[in-house]
C-alpha cells in the first residue's frame, strides 16, 4: 500500500510539473522535464535499493514496509529536497501572488 501512494504521488508531481512547464515555456520543455524526473526515478530507486539491501532484510518491517518500499521512501526523502532546490521557481509563493 505505501509503495502505490509513493507511485502515485509521483504520477501526480509528474502530471503538475508537466502542466506548469507546458503553459509557461514550450511542451518540449514538458517533456523534457518529465524524463528528467522518470531517469531521476528509477536510477534513485536503484541506489536507495542497495542502501536497503544492506540495512534490512526483505521482510522489512512487516507487510505493509517491506524493504521496496523503505528503499522507495528513502528515495522519494531525497527527491522532495532536489526537487524543492530544482522547482523553486515553479512553485515559489511570488508566483502564487501574481494569480
Amino acid at each position: 500500500m505505501i509503495t502505490a501512494i509513493i507511485f502515485f504521488s509521483h504520477f501526480l508531481f509528474i502530471l503538475v510539473i508537466f502542466t506548469k512547464k507546458w503553459q509557461d515555456e514550450k511542451l518540449s520543455d514538458a517533456f523534457i522535464n518529465v524524463g528528467l524526473i522518470g531517469l531521476l526515478f528509477t536510477i534513485g530507486w536503484s541506489i536507495s535499493g542497495i542502501i536497503a539491501k544492506l540495512l534490512m532484510s526483505q521482510k522489512g518491517l512487516g507487510i505493509m514496509f517491506d524493504r521496496d518500499a523503505f528503499s522507495l521512501t528513502i528515495l522519494s526523502i531525497a527527491e522532495f529536497f532536489f526537487y524543492k532546490m530544482y522547482y523553486r521557481d515553479v512553485f515559489s509563493e511570488d508566483d502564487m501572488e501574481k494569480q
